[in-house]
C-alpha cells in the first residue's frame, strides 16, 4: 500500500493562534503544531484523492484561522 505524506509551513503574526485555531478541524491524519512564527502541518493518507481533499479543506480553515486571529489581535491593541 502507497504512503502519501507532507508537510505545510507558513508563516503568521501570531502562529499559536492559527494552530490552535486550527487543531480542533484536524483530522485523524492531519498533526498541526506551532514553531516559533510557523505553523507547521503534516498530513497523511494511503490514497492521492484523500490527501488532495484534506489539504483543499486545510487551505481553507487555514485561511480563515489566519483571519480570526487578525481580527483578535487587532481588537486587544
Amino acid at each position: 500500500m502507497m504512503q502519501i505524506a507532507g508537510t505545510i509551513t507558513t508563516h503568521h503574526a501570531d502562529a499559536a493562534c492559527v494552530a490552535a485555531a486550527l487543531s480542533p478541524d484536524n483530522l485523524r491524519s492531519m498533526e498541526t503544531r506551532a514553531d516559533g512564527d510557523r505553523v507547521v502541518t503534516t498530513i497523511t493518507g494511503t490514497q492521492a484523492r484523500s490527501v488532495i481533499a484534506s489539504v483543499d479543506d486545510y487551505l481553507m480553515n487555514l485561511a480563515v484561522a489566519e483571519d480570526a486571529c487578525s481580527l483578535h489581535r487587532k481588537s486587544n491593541r
